[in-house]
């Protein structure tokens, strides 16, 4: 082989081992720099909001100050969970009305591959919103059966309430903002009942909920009883798994 073309290859290929090395070490340098911006893919992390403040208005939902909603979080209204673009802190929720006003912050550590619940809840015109935040992920259920726990999100729920599953005790004195543990149901229709604690009055009734087998289940009570419009008390299910 001619010695001209042999260094020529030799030359060629080298070029080529250095652009290697040098497209390798811009990529990981860009890498490193987007950290804190994982994708929704690798986080693996399901977050869900449910605005359950009649009087907040439309809000959204600011990552590292930046928008991650496409529609806006109107009262009583589920949109379901949601991957997560980042666990940079302050999460903040922000007026929609207000020119992106915030009104609450959250600063939680976000584990991968877990589900979170944000409840927003209580009164903007006197002050007494907050959150309820709820980790939506836990152990099997034993064969054959589902979880089911509950969260009081009814600021008019003072003394607690009460959860009836096919007329039998399931949660008992679950005060305003508390959270009960997670109980195992076997797989079934359930009618679930609600009732102010220390007392027989049903204010809510479900039925039917349908527990499925390995399911996780989360019960949640909201709005007034003093109130009979929109804002009046409710509940609702999720399925958390």
């Amino acid at each position: 082989m001619d010695s001209g073309n042999l260094k020529s290859k030799n030359a060629l290929f080298y070029k080529l081992v250095l652009f290697g090395f040098a497209l390798f070490f811009i990529t990981q340098i860009s890498s490193c720099g987007k950290s804190g911006n994982a994708s929704p893919k690798g986080l693996n992390i399901q977050y869900e909001i449910l605005n359950l403040s009649p009087d907040m208005m439309p809000v959204s939902l600011f990552i590292d100050n930046k928008q991650v909603n496409s529609a806006p979080y109107i009262f009583g209204v589920r949109q379901g969970y949601f991957y997560v673009p980042s666990t940079d802190v302050p999460y903040q929720i922000r007026s929609v009305q207000y020119s992106g006003t915030t009104y609450l912050t959250r600063s939680d550590v976000l584990t991968v591959r877990a589900k979170y619940s944000l409840f927003i809840v209580g009164s903007r015109g006197d002050g007494s919103d907050t959150t309820i935040f709820t980790v939506d992920t836990a152990g099997t259920p034993t064969p054959g059966r589902g979880k089911i726990r509950f969260v009081d999100a009814s600021p008019s729920a003072t003394g607690g309430l009460d959860v009836l599953a096919n007329d039998s005790p399931l949660f008992s004195g679950v005060a305003y903002q508390k959270i009960s543990k997670y109980i195992e149901l076997p797989v079934g229709n359930y009618d679930l009942k609600i009732q102010p604690t220390g007392t027989t009055t049903v204010i809510k009734e479900l039925t039917p909920v349908t527990i499925q087998d390995g399911r996780l289940y989360t019960l949640y009570a909201y709005g007034y009883t003093s109130r009979a419009d929109t804002a009046a008390f409710n509940a609702a299910t999720i399925v958390n798994k």
